[in-house]
This record gives C-alpha cells, sequence and structure tokens, in this order.
C-alpha cells in the first residue's frame, strides 16, 4: 500500500492564511499609505473610495477592519465592506467573506453559505478559494460530500501553483480517492509540493523512492526527502531517518546517528520511534546500554499500542530488567500483545505457563482482559505491581 503522511485530504483542512495581502487594495493613495504603514491615512483614502462603490476600496476597508488596522477590530464592519465588494463579483472579497462564514466572525457560522461564497470565488479562479471549495466538497460541509469534485477543484488550484492544493490531488492520486488511482501522477504532484518545501509531500515522496511506488526505488533519493521533512519536525521522516542510520538503507550506517533521530520522533510521542530508542538502551547500540530507560520508551510506546513494544516489556518484567520481576506482569503483556498478532508474545507465553501457578497464570489473564478492555498498559500494570489495583 502507498503510504504518505496524510494532513487534509481527509481531515481537508481550510487554507486561511493564503493571500493575505492587499495586492488589490484601493487605489493608489490609499496604497502607498497602507504599504508605508500609515494605516490612518490609508483607511481615510480607502473610505473615502469604498463609499463611492469602488470595489478593491471596499475590499481593502474590510480587511482593515478585520485586522484592527488604522481602525478598532470590528469584526461586523468587516463584514459588511468585504459584502459590498464580493456583490460586485471581486473574487478576494467573495474568499474573506466566505471565511467569515467559516469562522463566524462577523456572522453566524453557515457552512452552506460559505460553500456558496467559495464557489463565486473559485469560480472566477482564485486558488485559495478553488482549495477550500474542495475541501469542502471533500469534507461534505456545506454541501454533500463528493470526492470526484474536491478532486477536480484541488486540481484547477495545484495547477495555478498552490502548494496544499498539490499536495492533496497527490494524496487523492495515491489512494484512489475521487480519480483513478495513479502512483504516477501522484509522485509527480507530490514533488511539485515536496520542492516548495511541504514537509507532507517530501515525507510521501521519501515513501514513494523506498518502495519504488510510482517512481523507480532510490534509497538515496528516499533518505534525502526523508531528511528534508525530518527537518521540519515531521515525526514519521525523523523515525525513518533513525532507521535507515541504523541499517544503512541509502547513508552510510550510524547507530549514534540512528539514536539521535529516534529521540526527536520519541520526543514528539511516534511510537514506532520509542519502541526503537527503547531497543538502542535495551542492547546498547548506539548509546550506553540502560535497561531502565529501554523499559521507559517500551511503556511509552506499549500505552500506544504498539504490540513489540507490549512484548518486550513483558521481557523487561519477566527478566526483571530495568523493572521488578514479576511474572504475571509479564504474562498479561504477552498475552494483550499476542492478541494483537505478535508471535513472539504467544511463543513467550508458553515458555512462563509451566512455571507459574493456576492462581498466578488466573490473575495474569485478568490483568490482561482488563487491558485490552480499554485500560492504559501502564496505568494497569503499575497498579498491579504496586498493589493499588486489583485485575478484574
Amino acid at each position: 500500500m502507498h503510504q504518505h503522511f496524510r494532513t487534509s485530504v481527509l481531515a481537508a483542512a481550510l487554507c486561511l492564511g493564503t493571500y493575505t495581502g492587499l495586492a488589490h487594495a484601493g487605489y493608489d493613495e490609499g496604497l502607498a499609505a497602507f504599504q508605508r504603514r500609515d494605516y490612518p491615512a490609508a483607511l481615510k483614502e480607502f473610505e473615502t473610495a469604498a463609499k463611492k462603490g469602488e470595489a478593491k476600496s471596499q475590499y481593502a476597508l474590510g480587511r482593515m477592519y478585520g485586522n484592527g488596522q488604522g481602525v478598532t477590530k470590528d469584526d461586523a464592519q468587516s463584514v459588511n465592506w468585504l459584502r459590498k465588494a464580493a456583490d460586485q463579483g471581486y473574487s478576494e472579497a467573495e474568499y474573506r467573506l466566505a471565511l467569515a462564514y467559516v469562522e463566524g466572525a462577523g456572522v453566524t457560522a453557515n457552512p452552506a453559505d460559505a460553500f456558496a461564497w467559495f464557489r463565486r470565488s473559485a469560480e472566477q479562479g482564485y486558488p485559495p478559494a478553488q482549495h477550500n471549495l474542495a475541501s469542502m466538497y471533500a469534507m461534505g460541509q456545506g454541501t454533500t460530500k463528493d470526492a470526484a469534485k474536491a478532486a477536480q477543484w484541488y486540481a484547477k488550484a495545484a495547477e495555478q501553483g498552490l502548494v496544499q492544493s498539490q499536495y492533496n490531488l497527490a494524496a487523492m492520486y495515491a489512494e484512489g480517492n475521487g480519480v483513478p488511482k495513479d502512483d504516477a501522477k501522484a509522485v509527480s504532484w507530490f514533488s511539485k509540493a515536496a520542492e516548495k518545501d511541504n514537509a507532507p509531500a517530501q515525507f510521501s515522496l521519501g515513501m514513494a523512492y523506498g518502495n519504488g511506488i510510482g517512481v523507480a526505488k532510490d534509497d538515496k533519493q528516499a533518505f534525502s526527502w526523508f531528511m528534508k521533512a525530518a527537518e521540519q519536525q515531521v515525526p514519521a521522516a525523523q523515525h525513518q531517518v533513525g532507521s535507515r542510520y541504523a541499517n544503512g538503507v541509502g547513508v552510510a550506517r550510524n547507530d549514534a546517528q540512528a539514536v539521535s533521530w529516534f529521540r526527536k520522533a520519541a520526543d514528539q510521542g511516534f511510537p514506532a520511534a520509542e519502541y526503537d530508542l527503547g531497543l538502542a538502551y535495551a542492547k546498547g547500540i548506539g548509546i550506553a546500554k540502560d535497561e531502565k530507560q529501554a523499559a521507559q520508551w517500551f511503556r511509552k510506546s506499549a500505552d500506544q499500542g504498539d504490540a513489540d513494544a507490549i512484548t518486550n516489556l513483558g521481557v523487561n518484567y519477566e527478566r526483571g530488567a530495568g523493572v521488578a520481576k514479576n511474572a504475571v506482569a509479564a504474562y498479561a503483556l504477552y498475552d494483550v500483545a499476542a492478541a494483537r498478532g505478535n508471535a513472539e508474545a504467544s511463543g513467550n507465553l508458553q515458555r512462563l505457563i509451566p512455571v507459574m501457578s493456576p492462581t498466578e497464570v488466573a490473575t495474569a489473564k485478568q490483568l490482561s482482559q482488563q487491558i485490552q478492555a480499554g485500560g492504559q498498559v501502564s496505568t494497569a500494570i503499575d497498579g498491579f505491581v504496586s498493589g493499588r489495583g486489583k485485575p478484574g
């Protein structure tokens, strides 16, 4: 399966901060005053022109009220002036009025009205409006959910260079969502967004090169793109960089670098990195061996449901490595991991059964059931070991 970093094809986050300037604001005097940050003078000039029906100045005046520039911030007045410009077909005003309906700023939030105004602006070719219209189709907000129409509008904005739309369109091609699945087109659009420093696209492009999906497999290219995303704090990319340093894939093996990148991702709560950092501590690879640290990182990953981490935490309890030895806790952890398909845990259970009493096994099974019913691994295990909690 093609994996990529998904941020807004499903969530379809609206583009709220794009094209915020006053590039079409008012007549020359007002714009000149605004550019030299003489907001009171700009406000005066824009207001004079706006009252005469000049759409650009109405838009500029609405933006100044909305931002509190040269005047006390007033969302209602902002909407008033934006609407006057929008009613004249001024696309940026239509877009901003749509955002007001999304946010409930100066008007009552209304997805249907937001959709209508985004559509009017989008049909005039305004890229941020095209993106947000696509997002509303993708989410089914203010309109019927329609992935095909979402893809069509993302494509229009993407073709005009809007990077978030390029990423979203790429992900739709990768998934076959709203368009026929096409890995080559996905890579093409991921590349366009990645080259503009879009971190999710950089990660996705790394996955494409790493797996040879839509492009020839190239581990060096994969590593390069993962690194770019990792430097932008994408935890999945940081973990990939760590894994590739650990295994010497696309880069020379470097255990210390692997640990460094695992830690960056683990510090952001990425479960696979927490597990790998635990392994590094457990084996003393790239860092001094420390069973207590290993157990702590396995615990963090286990709390997020990682079956390998749950198994390794069970090993810690079985051996008394970094934690107090406790066969019941070990059995419970193995039982939880085995239920999640971990073959090693299943084998470990068979090893433990002969050295445990029937009462201990029954207690361990109750503790396992407590965890599987939704209890947090560390809370349940710590409570049992300390005597604060009883399973069942």
